[in-house]
């Protein structure tokens, strides 16, 4: 089975090459045309498949417009009006206004005005083409940690100062201007993919090119294919930095080669996907790189519109004591002025200040620049849109809609990709893609997994790894995982603490396994229809080993902590330096000399295991309930 090449690394060889040019970049942008018909009403909130009957169409052509905006929703998740007529108008359609029945009632009963026209223009007009001028480029550095990311950008940034070029650079608020030819280019300075994923999550998508930066002497690392990984699944052009070439040890042609492996077919092998050697250090090929990223950047023919009102994106935000709420905004088209009135997520107010990129103030920001916006009135979050609109009044029905679309995905089941979706989708005939992110204990593993899956693959499902990798399932697995719309699946690992919380508040599926043919069962069922009950797990808490008596010859009990829940009988796994080494049952648990049903956290406790008397202090003990739960599909 061949995957595609936006989701996965490609490992049965190389890709056919492209042709990067503007041509091809403009025949595949294809307008829909007007539809003969009245103009369409939409509610307050309503699902993909809802939307995809009122317009006639098939859901995946609503789906696909979505991913175009960078939202990957299933088919029976809420989105809301402003999304769906933006849909709605892209596959050729005229959306109505909405009519003051419509409208949102505000907290004294009353009932807002809806959105007016003049908003309605600022977000889904099409700008006119005499009004479009060329933007500077937006671009992410990505790569394996020390492998010079944070370097190469003091590197660029001190090259340009030196060189004496016009404009300087700063490093001010999570973006940094480089001026190369009289041609800006912005880079965002961001923790790395895991900060680009989050943003994309939330349906942000704020990046051009993204920068992969390999070290010479070091190859092709996991955090590399992880960030190669991401970007395609963003389908964001990647230029290849190849640092540290300075070194004596550095080994260009095998890094090559390992980019080759992994699906990375650079141009001189005749591939589509430019690399770069670079040195950090000694400043070597910095300026090659920057051309490099403007010409990939003049193939996307980037434009903005900078007369209409702005739209931007929410980089980082933070509650200052002296300023209150300040937001750092990437304008994207438009330009932003003080005193204008925007919505950013569920918050809104009026632009007080604004401070350019080296700290002064600024009456205004066009597109591809980086501002701190003060004024708003609660902090909003990384990855929230922000738009201009015409009054307080029209900010206010936003944020109130908003959030009633919020809490009304708030009451679905998360709204992500599941084994459950799948079987109902099948069920009902649609053809789906089945995403997933695969980890194992070792890369051994790998290959006999994804081979496995392959097979699985049929005419109604196919199967797309998007990302495969050694080791525990962590945040930015999960990221991933919700960003694409994907499950995660474990084989003989774990579910980190932190990756846990974050699966639980994001709705991410994700299931671990010990067997491989268990593994591909439960996906074949899945997609012939045919799931077996589920045995859910669930943590309820954990303990620290602080002390060990024993108790006659054969019987232990382990003087604990609670660290975290509870601790109650039941199924327990004791670890050990970062491992399981059994499993077993929690058989008695007291308090002092107490017998007790459960002890909650930061309590002692004495813990007597059934089977497992060779603890340790240290070993943490955690109990585990399970449920068996019904799969099977209702009507």
């Amino acid at each position: 089975m061949a995957r595609s090449r936006s989701g996965t690394r490609g490992r049965r060889g190389p890709r056919k090459p492209q042709r990067r040019d503007s041509a091809a970049v403009a025949a595949a942008v294809q307008v829909a045309e007007p539809r003969e018909r009245g103009a369409i009403e939409l509610p307050l909130t309503i699902t993909v498949k809802e939307l995809a009957d009122l317009l006639d169409v098939n859901p995946a052509d609503v789906i696909r417009e979505l991913i175009k905006s960078g939202i990957f929703a299933t088919i029976n998740q809420l989105i809301d009006r402003d999304t769906a007529s933006l849909v709605a108008s892209e596959l050729g359609y005229e959306v109505a206004e909405p009519t003051v029945a419509a409208g949102t009632a505000s907290g004294n009963g009353e009932v807002e005005a809806p959105v007016s026209q003049a908003v309605k223009e600022v977000l889904f007009e099409e700008d006119k083409a005499e009004d479009l001028q060329p933007r500077a480029p937006i671009v992410t550095v990505m790569g394996h940690v020390d492998h010079g990311k944070t370097s190469l950008l003091d590197a660029i940034r001190t090259t340009d100062v030196a060189a004496g070029e016009r404009g300087g650079i700063t490093q001010h608020i999570g973006a940094s201007e480089v001026i190369k030819d009289d041609r800006r280019v912005v880079f965002l300075d961001t923790p790395g993919h895991e900060a680009f994923t989050a943003m994309r999550a939330r349906g942000a998508k704020v990046t051009d090119i993204a920068v992969v930066v390999v070290a010479a002497d070091d190859g092709v690392m996991p955090q590399t294919l992880e960030a190669i990984d991401h970007a395609r699944a963003a389908k964001v052009p990647i230029v290849i930095a190849l640092n540290k070439i300075d070194k004596p040890d550095a080994n260009v042609d095998r890094v090559k080669n390992e980019l080759a492996e992994a699906g990375v077919v650079i141009e001189e092998y005749g591939g589509d996907v430019p690399l770069v050697p670079v040195s950090a250090r000694t400043r070597t090929g910095l300026d090659d790189l920057l051309e490099v990223t403007l010409l990939v950047a003049d193939l996307q023919e980037l434009k903005a519109n900078p007369k209409r009102s702005a739209v931007g994106t929410i980089v980082e935000a933070q509650l200052d004591k002296g300023r209150g709420p300040v937001a750092t905004a990437l304008v994207q088209t438009g330009t932003l002025r003080v005193g204008d009135i925007i919505v950013v997520g569920s918050t809104f107010g009026r632009v007080r200040a604004l401070e350019n990129d080296k700290g002064k103030r600024v009456t205004k920001a066009g597109p591809s620049t980086a501002a701190v916006v003060l004024g708003l009135a609660d902090v909003p979050e990384a990855g929230d849109i922000l738009r201009v609109v015409t009054g307080e009044k029209e900010a206010r029905a936003m944020v109130e809609q908003r959030k009633a679309a919020e809490s009304a995905r708030a009451g679905e089941a998360g709204g992500r990709a599941t084994l459950e979706d799948l079987y109902r989708q099948i069920q009902a005939g649609q053809t789906k893609e089945l995403r997933i992110i695969l980890k194992a204990d070792v890369s051994g593993s790998l290959g006999a997994i994804t081979h496995a899956l392959d097979a699985l693959s049929t005419d109604e499902v196919r199967i797309n790894v998007i990302h495969e990798g050694a080791g525990d399932i962590t945040d930015n697995d999960i990221l991933l995982a919700a960003a694409s719309d994907a499950i995660v699946v474990g084989f003989n690992t774990k579910l980190v603490d932190t990756a846990r919380r974050t699966a639980e508040s994001e709705g991410v599926d994700v299931r671990l396994y010990e067997i491989i043919y268990k593994l591909t069962d439960d996906i074949d069922a899945a997609l012939k229809g045919l799931l077996e009950p589920e045995v859910v797990e669930a943590v309820e808490g954990r303990a620290e080993v602080r002390q060990v008596f024993r108790v006659g010859k054969n019987t232990v009990i382990a003087g604990c902590y609670v660290t975290e829940g509870h601790i109650i009988r039941g199924g327990a796994r004791v670890w050990r330096g970062g491992k399981v080494i059994a499993t077993d049952r929690i058989e008695s648990l007291r308090r002092f000399r107490d017998d007790v049903r459960e002890v909650a956290a930061n309590l002692e406790c004495g813990i007597g295991l059934a089977n497992f008397n060779d603890l340790a202090e240290g070993d943490v003990i955690e109990c585990f309930t399970t449920q068996t739960i019904s799969r099977a599909a209702t009507g």
